[in-house]
């Protein structure tokens, strides 16, 4: 199996973040993809550089008006007087029908729901780096690679159409789920991050061709607090296609497996010719968001039972932050997948 990747997605270093109204040290490190990347080498993975795919993979799962902000935002914020070093949102609309400013400050608002996103000089660089590493395992699975795995930062699904969000600011995932609908008429997302991934439902939330399946800790105390709930199963033609199985915090193993099985019926019903796994390693039981306990060894199993499946698959690399369990998560995790696929 390959892993694709690009030094490009290091260069953005956000310092510090908003957690529980308090700055605190930034857990999406760049170090996050290096430990990754050493771990995939020392599994057997043959390293790749992605190609550049162009901007119209990106556009083609995010807005032009959400694409132009991003690319120019921190200059624009730069001109501000006393603004801060990175861009961080202080005001926002009370819905997405509210007007659209011209106000950097107010665009900020419109199209970064929380403060877990600060926006520097290299940003933009280094996700539209991420993106392109998604769109180039996509397109080596598309020409015939049996699995890829993207290893992709900052991550991208808590990123919607127009909105950056949970250190997300270009979803990934969807990337890879577009792109695999060029060959395959049916594609099926399973998420294992810990955290509901919120950007790719709502990408998706209205189409049949592609299934959106999330295991995650409950929100009703965790993030992202407001989507993930058991009742959000799309609408209109995509009525029935989005599935959330949310789970106590806490969850172990035993749980978690007895859930993805639950997970894997409902993908085996839907039929799909390809697959991503969003991978996120946060539900490991020494993750710093303490959200679930998965061990390191139930990480191998959760990759069989996906590997099992047998569909061509893009894995892209969500969540899993600095721990000394991350690259043995992953190791384990692919170990897992690769022998049952």
């Amino acid at each position: 199996m390959k892993v694709v990747f690009s030094a490009g997605q290091l260069a953005h270093y956000p310092k510090n973040f908003l957690s529980s109204g308090a700055p605190a040290d930034n857990p999406e490190h760049p170090d996050r993809a290096t430990q990754l990347l050493a771990a995939a080498r020392s599994a057997g993975l043959i390293e790749e550089a992605p190609a550049d795919c162009g901007d119209d993979v990106i556009a083609a799962v995010h807005t032009p008006v959400y694409l132009q902000f991003l690319q120019n935002i921190y200059t624009r914020w730069s001109r501000i007087e006393g603004a801060s070093a990175e861009v961080l949102p202080n005001v926002h609309p009370i819905s997405r029908s509210d007007g659209y400013p011209k106000s950097a400050v107010g665009q900020v608002g419109y199209h970064v729901y929380d403060g877990s996103c600060p926006i520097s000089a290299d940003t933009w660089h280094s996700a539209r780096w991420s993106a392109m590493t998604a769109a180039h395992a996509a397109e080596q699975v598309i020409a015939g690679e049996r699995a890829c795995y993207a290893l992709s930062r900052p991550p991208g699904h808590h990123a919607s159409q127009d909105l950056a969000g949970g250190f997300c600011y270009i979803n990934n995932s969807a990337i890879a789920a577009q792109q695999l609908r060029k060959k395959f008429g049916r594609v099926a997302i399973i998420d294992i991050d810990v955290h509901h991934g919120n950007g790719t439902q709502r990408i998706f939330y209205e189409r049949s061709d592609v299934l959106t399946v999330s295991i995650h800790a409950d929100p009703i105390r965790f993030y992202p607090f407001f989507w993930g709930y058991k009742n959000e199963h799309g609408a209109g033609d995509g009525d029935g296609f989005n599935v959330n199985l949310p789970l106590p915090r806490g969850t172990d193993d035993r749980q978690y497996l007895k859930t993805l099985t639950t997970a894997l019926d409902i993908v085996a019903a839907f039929s799909p010719q390809a697959l991503v796994i969003a991978l996120g390693l946060d539900a490991h039981e020494g993750d710093p968001f303490h959200g679930m306990s998965i061990t390191t060894p139930g990480f191998a199993q959760i990759g069989t039972e996906l590997g099992a499946l047998g569909l061509p698959t893009v894995l892209v690399q969500e969540g899993g932050y600095l721990s000394d369990a991350l690259g043995a998560n992953l190791v384990s995790f692919l170990g897992g997948f690769q022998a049952a696929q």
